[in-house]
């Protein structure tokens, strides 16, 4: 069974999972797009995870909004002054992902 060229690593599909936010919101270009929706229409997976990505931001437009507890929002905000202080003055960890 012959593999289509464009399928033939999984390279297509983080290309194209990095770019389906910008699909979704109608932000590339036409030949992306287009380039895009041949993709999923081949590719089953990433046909899934378009759809899923589309219900999961259909559901968070529907979401109920809630007002945060002044007290709680000021907690956060401190603790994420706080980790970002710590961050700047700290190495950069190491990147897990780096050869070793």
């Amino acid at each position: 069974m012959k593999k289509n060229n464009f399928h033939d690593t999984h390279q297509n599909c983080i290309e194209l999972f990095e770019r389906l936010s910008e699909f979704i919101d109608q932000e590339l270009d036409s030949p992306s797009c287009q380039e895009i929706e041949k993709h999923i229409k081949d590719c089953k997976p990433c046909k899934v995870c378009l759809e899923t990505l589309r219900q999961t931001v259909n559901l968070c437009k529907h979401l109920e909004r809630h007002q945060m507890p002044e007290k709680f929002s000021l907690k956060l905000k401190d603790a994420i002054a706080s980790l970002h202080e710590n961050h700047r003055c700290a190495d950069p960890p190491d990147d897990p992902l780096k050869p070793r």
